[in-house]
């Protein structure tokens, strides 16, 4: 069951792709510390199927059908959630697509859809959400990046781009908005149990030797939940981080601290 408060008890908390992966893991957890939680995702079904689970839990839910990538839609979605509650506390950013492929390899289509997915959603979500936090004074932001935005990954270039130009937003509005008490943060997941990574396991030769790789190479040895991550997101968006902003934090098991001695990078 549900507690009746939490580090987020009362907060409007705004969260995009919350229809698998480490948006419904973090969906559960704001509507777990007390949030009011407005979810979007382009997937109604997935959508769906969160705030069921919630619901099964003792948990509240709300899902409406966001295309992140779309202004008109962004701005209804933020928006609307404003008009309904009448502010916005927190705001996670979680939409994203994978690219794995040589950069001579990449297609226009290809390089548009994961700049447009990973960076575009994060421009705009920041674009509403901000003014009306500097409204308010306050408000948090988390945007999801990747540990791909603190290293460079040879097989995956253009993924890697978007995810440090994430990082590099980030920054540059937790500087330009930290005197309107706005907190800007990005996490950067390394290898988590998520949809993505389903599916790179399936589409392996041997799935086994895939988990295997994947977990050496983070100083763990093993690959995370999303609900790990679930929980640093409501930790930057409560009151504990409340002089936390700027920052792109690894969690990764520590695959961005360095190369792993025998590490076998594929």
């Amino acid at each position: 069951m549900g507690t009746t408060r939490g580090r987020l008890h009362g907060k409007v908390a705004v969260l995009t792709g919350i229809a698998s992966g480490i948006g419904r893991a973090t969906a559960l957890t704001f509507a777990r510390e007390g949030a009011i939680v407005v979810g979007g995702d382009r997937d109604a079904p997935g959508g769906a199927r969160t705030v069921e689970i919630a619901r099964q839990a003792g948990l509240s839910v709300e899902f409406r059908p966001l295309e992140a990538t779309d202004p008109a839609s962004v701005r209804a979605f933020i928006d609307g959630a404003v008009a309904d509650y009448g502010r916005i506390d927190a705001l996670f950013n979680n939409v994203g697509v994978n690219l794995v492929r040589m950069l001579p390899d990449v297609t226009d289509e290809e390089w548009d859809v994961t700049v447009d997915t990973n960076l575009k959603s994060v421009f705009l979500g920041c674009r509403v959400a901000i003014p009306h936090m500097a409204r308010q004074g306050a408000g948090a932001i988390v945007n999801n990046a990747s540990n791909a935005g603190l290293i460079g990954r040879p097989g995956d270039p253009v993924y890697c781009a978007t995810k440090h130009a994430i990082v590099g937003l980030t920054k540059s509005l937790a500087l330009g908005h930290g005197p309107h008490g706005i907190r800007v943060n990005a996490i950067c997941p390394g290898p988590i149990e998520t949809p993505m990574v389903s599916s790179m396991r399936e589409a392996s030769v041997d799935r086994a030797a895939f988990d295997r790789n994947v977990a050496g190479q983070t100083a763990l040895k093993r690959i995370g939940a999303a609900e790990e991550v679930a929980d640093l997101v409501a930790f930057l968006c409560s009151d504990g981080a409340r002089f936390i902003t700027g920052a792109a934090i690894p969690i990764d098991g520590g695959k961005a601290a360095g190369m792993i001695p025998g590490m076998i990078v594929p």
